[in-house]
């Protein structure tokens, strides 16, 4: 009766323990995070960031580069090999606590010397100068989760195992952006090498008239130079944007995961248009859908669970061994039912004492982790608003930056008609048709660059907000 009150009060005190935490939760922090954007006004209009890809990039020679770049990208198909690795290992995890079993079968046979105690005995009590043993068992081990230890283990993978999808997330919708980019660049190049061309074609037929009027002895040979050093203006950016034409298109290859060559495309920048609206939401919806930021928070879980494991390293751990199965001394009765029978069972419980401080660091270390976690994570959020901050300035001011431009160029493309035909009746000079002709072609370049740009800060905007995941 006294040995089953010490059991009662064994399993009591077990149950105790088991509602013992040596890890607390540690909440994601908040304080980090603003209610509204530098320079915006709070609205209650969803993100773009909801938006699938294909309802923000509405151009389908783009969506056809995405879609390839999702599916052949080499660095999203090593993201998927990390995901199915986490993924085996949080398996494993779930079954921490079922005990570990393990089959064991031998046979050995021994002579031990003629003149041993063990050869005396044998020779005189069995008869036989060899001794033989046959086995067979199972063996059984389980640790009792008093502590947490292995609950934590599982959060740790489970975390981990998150962390490996986000990660995949994030590189999805830099993928995403950079495809984008890169496409706009193109097309931004495209319209360069066109307006080149034009004011090729226009700085011939100011060079061919300069000549006659030569010919007729009314300007000197310099207007023929100053001229045609005009036309090589225009003439050298030609190979300048074939060459960057080609080397974004490698680019781009690479990206979609083809070898490198041309890009089809029908599509034209000055078709393309900016995004009616292009809401931000608010931040707290950004950390939650960016997936860096995500990644940052699992990290701070996994630190957690980690600082729960080497807590729970230093108290007591109860391990129940148990073994059975059959044993002879002689082959023929080796399966002889029940006299080779045997099992034993056996409990303890192991506390570390001394180990040179070994834990106790090792618990510290896991204390500083989580707390440089916390710190890595309100350093993720503060970045993700920077990001989110920049693009919206970004875009509002390139928005009157383009506005600008565009005023700029029909004012300069009004200007070199003008020149053009006030030098045919002799009321301007070549060189004031040069100078128009030299700044219509600086400001359209300019136009140009100018709206990939801003297409590239609404690409950049989606992405910062988390969008293309």
């Amino acid at each position: 009766m006294k040995s089953l009150n010490i059991v009662y009060v064994f399993i009591a005190f077990l149950l105790i323990l088991e509602g013992c935490k040596v890890s607390k939760d540690i909440p994601a922090p908040t304080d980090a995070t603003l209610q509204t954007y530098r320079g915006v006004v709070a609205a209650d209009s969803p993100s773009i960031a909801s938006l699938k890809i294909k309802e923000f990039f509405k151009d389908e020679d783009l969506q056809r580069l995405i879609d390839t770049a999702l599916l052949r990208n080499l660095d999203a198909q090593v993201a998927l090999k990390n995901i199915e690795s986490a993924e085996l290992l949080f398996k494993q995890s779930r079954l921490g606590n079922l005990p570990v079993v393990n089959l064991q079968v031998s046979a050995s046979s021994n002579r031990p010397s003629d003149n041993s105690l063990n050869g005396l005995s044998t020779s005189q009590f069995l008869g036989t100068k060899h001794i033989e043993d046959y086995n067979a068992g199972l063996g059984l081990s389980w640790e009792a989760d008093i502590w947490g230890k292995i609950k934590s283990q599982k959060q740790a993978a489970l975390a981990t195992y998150l962390q490996t999808a986000e990660v995949k997330k994030a590189l999805q919708t830099r993928i995403v952006a950079n495809v984008a980019q890169g496409f706009y660049q193109l097309l931004m190049m495209d319209a360069q090498i066109g307006v080149a061309r034009r004011n090729l074609a226009l700085n011939d037929s100011t060079l061919s008239m300069i000549r006659l009027q030569f010919d007729a002895g009314q300007v000197t040979s310099l207007a023929i130079q100053q001229a045609e050093a005009q036309r090589l203006v225009a003439a050298r950016f030609m190979p300048q944007l074939e060459q960057s034409i080609a080397l974004q298109e490698n680019a781009l290859s690479i990206l979609t995961g083809k070898i490198p060559g041309a890009i089809g495309r029908a599509s034209k920048l000055d078709d393309l248009l900016m995004p009616e609206r292009l809401n931000a939401g608010v931040p707290s919806e950004m950390v939650a859908s960016r997936p860096d930021v995500r990644v940052a928070e699992l990290a701070l879980r996994v630190a957690n669970a980690r600082a729960g494991v080497t807590k729970a390293g230093m108290y007591p751990a109860l391990t129940i061994t148990a073994n059975g199965g059959l044993n002879s001394l002689r082959a023929s009765n080796w399966f002889t039912i029940p006299a080779s029978l045997f099992g034993n069972v056996a409990g303890g419980i192991t506390q570390p004492l001394f180990q040179r401080k070994q834990l106790r660091t090792q618990y510290e270390l896991a204390l500083v982790d989580r707390e440089k976690s916390v710190i890595q994570f309100r350093q993720a959020v503060l970045i993700a608003l920077g990001e989110v901050s920049d693009e919206l300035v970004k875009i509002d001011k390139l928005k009157q930056q383009f506005d600008l431009s565009r005023e700029r160029v029909t004012t300069l493309q009004t200007a070199v008609k003008n020149a053009n035909l006030l030098f045919k009746n002799g009321m301007a000079t070549y060189l004031e048709v040069i100078t128009a002709q030299s700044n219509s072609l600086q400001s359209e370049l300019e136009l140009a660059t100018i709206k990939a740009a801003e297409l590239s800060a609404a690409v950049e905007l989606y992405r910062a907000l988390g969008g293309g995941s």
